[in-house]
């Protein structure tokens, strides 16, 4: 049936991210794919003929709108919608786990989720310091933490006071850019960078999301960071005070970094760890499950052994260290991977260091700071058959995959959340459409008459108003942690780059045999799929060699 294969092409074409994909079955000579005409009918992907003596132009692009209007609702059938697991495993790169002999983990959001309660928490605690200890104005405490404000991956620009969200080519998503709790125009964002929305690379942040002038927020303690900077700036801005830019950034990131040091976050989360700690069970088993297995477990984390004892105690019970060969506290990454200089130091059950020299580490016992390469030179775990996980790209996996060679992988708690907006038919109709019509527009503008100038005005603004739709669905302020309108984010291309797996939480592990192999899916290149979605019945394109173009998809 004709609706049959086009809805078997409109999956195909949906998986590869709205691109052509393999030719449907052919049911008719005249127009593979789509079946034989009917009366009156028209193939929507069969071009339709140009008035030929200049005539009503308009109505002939408007023609071909309805047309693809039609396709669009036909090559949408229900069950399109979810067809993305929340907790399955994305792999960026080929990775068998029957090759993993070791398994290594960040504690943080990795083996410990927190819930997000905790981030009012710590934004109320670092705005009152910010008062108290840095004598800010008494009217700042008027403001509370708004969690549908920031995402993960935003870049600040200190000397201009801007939150914005970059994509993977270095240009700033116009509508993203924030100055306090307000939109910025475009024109101005624009201005403000010489004319441009691109960000120079020597601009930019740098290796570890620290840049010169420019900061990227990357792991999820970053949220209520960026809130709190947020209100900070509108408060000044609207109460008319003049400021400097860089002491007040550095006064907020230096109260934020004061809940961490005096260890009020960990007070908090001891107290309740009922409330702030999430799926330690589905954390016992993972590590149960890899031990039975006969795998090696290692913990490095930055946080104290005290309150990762307490933690693990919870999600695990008394005898946790039983399940690792290594633990090592307060490890100062990402210089841990980097600096040879700090040794380890081995810490007892109260906490206090011993100063013998470490020639081994032993299991079951705590070791202190020490550095990645006498880790290697002790433990002889090397290159592929680690695999360690952590929630910071830059902090926690940069290193390890780029420097030595270590598989890697990344948990993004937001991709639970993100997959389930991307399985909504609102989602999936919005974005469907937005592609049919960028086709159209890209065919289309050979026509250049003032009518037909008019009609391709009118589908680029409709367009604009879907993609603000499709971002809003995600953040009002700054859409998917994922994505610009179209282009990778700036976090994208990190993520890609620095983890070979990514998932939501560590518990995902537990939907894989240990020996699962996992596989990329072929994202095509631009080259390698040139069609738009109204033109996926190919028979009518008459491009040559296109079905035997299928085995690149």
């Amino acid at each position: 049936m004709a609706g049959a294969g086009l809805r078997a092409t409109a999956r195909r074409w949906l998986l590869c991210g709205g691109h052509g994909g393999p030719r449907a079955a052919s049911s008719s000579p005249s127009c593979p794919g789509c079946g034989p005409p009917g009366p009156g009918a028209h193939c929507p992907s069969t071009p339709r003929s140009a008035p030929a003596d200049g005539g009503d132009i308009s109505a002939h692009l408007w023609a071909r709108y309805q047309d693809m209007r039609r396709l669009v609702h036909d090559l949408l059938p229900p069950e399109v919608c979810s067809l993305l697991n929340p907790a399955a495993i994305y792999a960026n790169n080929e990775i068998s786990l029957s090759d993993v002999e070791v398994y290594g983990f960040d504690y943080d959001y990795t083996l410990a989720q927190y819930a997000d309660a905790l981030h009012p928490e710590i934004f109320n605690a670092a705005r009152d310091i910010l008062i108290e200890h840095y004598k800010y104005p008494e009217g700042i405490r008027k403001y509370d933490y708004d969690p549908s404000f920031a995402i993960r991956g935003l870049h600040y620009d200190i000397q201009k006071s801007l939150l914005m969200k970059i994509d993977a080519f270095h240009y700033v998503q116009l509508g993203t850019a924030y100055r306090g709790l307000q939109p910025v125009p475009d024109d101005e964002v624009i201005d403000l960078y010489g004319g441009t929305q691109h960000i120079p690379l020597y601009q930019m942040s740098g290796f570890y999301g620290k840049g010169p002038s420019i900061k990227q927020f990357m792991d999820i303690f970053s949220l209520p960071e960026m809130a709190l900077l947020s209100c900070v700036v509108d408060y000044f801005l609207g109460h008319g005070l003049e400021f400097d830019q860089v002491h007040l950034y550095k006064d907020v990131t230096d109260a934020i970094r004061d809940v961490h040091v005096k260890g009020l976050m960990y007070q908090w989360i001891e107290q309740d760890m009922e409330k702030y700690i999430l799926r330690g069970d589905e954390t016992f088993a993972v590590l149960s499950r890899l031990v039975a297995h006969g795998k090696q477990l290692f913990l490095i984390t930055n946080s104290p052994f005290s309150f990762v004892d307490k933690g693990m105690r919870h999600m695990v019970g008394p005898d946790w260290r039983q399940l690792f060969d290594v633990v090592i506290v307060q490890a100062d990454k990402p210089n841990f991977f980097t600096d040879r200089r700090k040794p380890f130091r081995k810490l007892d059950e109260k906490g206090s260091l011993h100063w013998d020299r470490i020639s081994r580490l032993e299991k079951g016992k705590i070791y202190r700071q020490g550095n990645l390469f006498d880790f290697l030179r002790l433990t002889e775990w090397r290159g592929p058959r680690v695999l360690y996980f952590g929630d910071h790209l830059y902090s926690d996996l940069a290193d390890l995959m780029l420097r030595h060679g270590w598989r890697t992988g990344a948990i993004i708690p937001e991709l639970e959340r993100e997959i389930r907006i991307i399985n909504t038919e609102q989602y999936m109709h919005s974005l469907t459409w937005q592609q049919a019509l960028t086709g159209l527009l890209e065919r289309m503008q050979t026509y250049q008459d003032a009518e037909s100038r008019q009609v391709l005005a009118t589908w680029m603004k409709e367009r604009q108003e879907l993609r603000c739709i499709t971002k809003a669905l995600f953040n009002a302020q700054f859409g998917s942690i994922f994505r610009t309108f179209h282009n990778p984010t700036y976090f994208s291309r990190r993520l890609v780059r620095f983890s070979d797996l990514y998932m939501a939480s560590l518990s995902c592990l537990l939907n894989y045999r240990v020996d699962f192999t996992f596989y990329p899916r072929r994202t095509p290149l631009q080259h390698e799929a040139p069609l738009w979605m109204d033109q996926l019945c190919t028979g009518c394109m008459k491009t040559p060699f296109l079905g035997d173009m299928a085995h690149i998809r």
